[in-house]
């Protein structure tokens, strides 16, 4: 029933550690939760803010002691950002695992503020559900994979995105309709309500096993496959991959397939850039040395067009192994996790500017290596998770304040005129003006000091939106993007 991939060995092979840190002047670490198993283990995907300024996760193990693993099927969770932590869902509940097991993607926050998420396994086929949750912990199956003969639906689901047309979409690591792989996976469509369209099953030569999907500014969906019929990563013993893009209705174009020395079987979740460009992290590849004799990883990016860049090889001592992908932050910079390396071996979080090399700014001690990436909350601060830890390895959530100031975000980041712009921030009470690229808003609603709403106005176009506060103005970290 349960999947038990690459997360698994790693959190076998990894699991042997205790914490700790080095942080400088300028930065302040915190471990705000320990997991204990009861409570959840080993989260394995990134944090999302929601309209209440909490943050909301998935552990992938942990929760009832009556699921089939011994592990646990895994929990959503709430922590605030003082590190208060609720437990609003534990899997496996239900009879036979029906309400899923073992998430591992990140939670999306819909415009009706609830969250969707995806589980690896369990659900009605034991293929691994798409469910709807409340911030009050009320869950709903919305999806069970497998529904279809030979999984010709997908099996075992990832990633979820908030398409600009208000339904979700995703991948699946195994199924599709090529019954002769299993392993190949699937790009999917979802809207809230639960009907579920297979938009791209991959067959090995476009790629296989796909992880990550985001939109892009352009309305195009963009991607990663872990794997790929490629030749030129056989004798590594790992998988090279690709990099792809796909339009709303599923037509798929490869931009890159790796070549192992550019990097081997990515993961994590592209990031656009302000020029339009996507970078990402490739988990193998690049530098080889004895500790990383499958390569390091690397840093890349391409355009919507294909043209690929290597810009950075991780080289262990800058962090090795990086399952999560990059953020672009406020102060234009990357950010990301490493699982290992960084000098201690257990990983790090790094930074990478334009026209340097990648910084390690805390290197994770014993066990503290992490696999999810981070979050830049609009208080400025960065939160993420670890998988293991100094005290029970279950793992943890962490903050890392590098000074950044405060703005705010959208729950999606585009819309049309006279449509309601969803935006979130901190000490958002007393606004007295919102603005559109400049233009100001029909009206705005403040609902609470974490969360209000703005109507589009006429003439808005492009570019980034400005809230006054009591406190000071407060800048959108990316443009909202008008919609026709």
């Amino acid at each position: 029933m349960t999947n038990f991939g690459w997360t698994s060995a790693i959190y076998l092979l990894l699991i042997v550690c205790v914490v700790g840190a080095a942080s400088s002047n300028a930065q302040t670490f915190t471990t705000l939760v320990n997991f204990n198993i009861v409570n959840g283990s080993s989260p394995y995907a990134s944090l999302v803010q929601g309209t209440d300024g909490s943050f909301y996760g998935t552990t992938t193990y942990g929760g009832p002691t009556s699921c089939e693993s011994p592990n646990g099927c895994g929990t959503v969770f709430r922590v605030t950002p003082g590190g208060t932590l609720t437990t609003l869902h534990k899997f496996c509940r239900q009879t036979n695992c029906a309400d899923g097991a073992n998430p591992q993607g990140t939670l999306v926050l819909a415009v009706n503020g609830n969250f969707y998420g995806t589980t690896s396994g369990g659900g009605a086929n034991s293929g691994g559900t798409i469910f709807k949750i409340t911030t009050r912990g009320a869950l709903t199956t919305l999806y069970s994979f497998c529904a279809q003969t030979n999984c010709a639906d997908g099996s075992s689901p990832r990633s979820l995105t908030l398409g600009t047309d208000g339904s979700l979409y995703g991948t699946t690591v195994f199924g599709g309709a090529d019954a002769s792989c299993y392993l190949c996976g699937t790009v999917f469509k979802m809207t809230p309500s639960g009907q579920l369209t297979t938009l791209h099953s991959f067959d090995g030569t476009d790629g296989a096993s796909p992880r990550s999907l985001i939109q892009g500014s352009d309305g195009n969906f963009y991607g990663t496959t872990y794997g790929d019929d490629a030749t030129n990563c056989e004798e590594t013993g790992v998988n090279c991959g690709t990099v792809f893009k796909m339009t709303p209705a599923g037509v798929l174009t490869t931009l890159h397939a790796f070549s192992y020395i550019d990097g081997a079987g990515p993961i994590g979740a592209l990031v656009e850039s302000k020029t339009g460009n996507f970078s990402g992290t490739a988990n193998y590849g690049g530098t080889v040395l004895d500790v990383c004799d499958v390569g390091c990883g690397t840093i890349f990016k391409v355009t919507s067009t294909g043209k690929f860049t290597s810009l950075q090889n991780f080289s262990w001592g800058n962090g090795s192994i990086p399952f999560a992908g990059l953020i672009l932050a406020t102060d234009g910079n990357y950010y990301g996790t490493t699982s290992s390396g960084a000098p201690s071996g257990n990983g790090n979080i790094y930074e990478v500017g334009s026209g340097r090399g990648i910084d390690s700014l805390y290197a994770f001690e014993d066990s503290y290596f992490s696999i999810a990436g981070l979050l830049q909350a609009t208080n400025g601060t960065f939160y993420g998770s670890t998988a293991g830890d100094g005290n029970t390895s279950f793992g943890t959530i962490f903050s890392e304040n590098t000074g950044l100031g405060p703005f705010i975000a959208f729950v999606s980041p585009a819309g049309s005129v006279g449509k309601k712009a969803q935006i979130l921030g901190q000490g958002l009470t007393g606004t007295t003006s919102v603005t559109f690229n400049g233009v100001p808003a029909t009206s705005f609603t403040v609902v609470a000091d974490t969360y209000m709403t703005a109507v589009v106005p006429n003439g808005a176009t492009t570019g980034k939106v400005v809230v006054t506060t009591p406190s000071g103005t407060l800048t959108s970290n990316v443009n909202f993007r008008i919609i026709k």
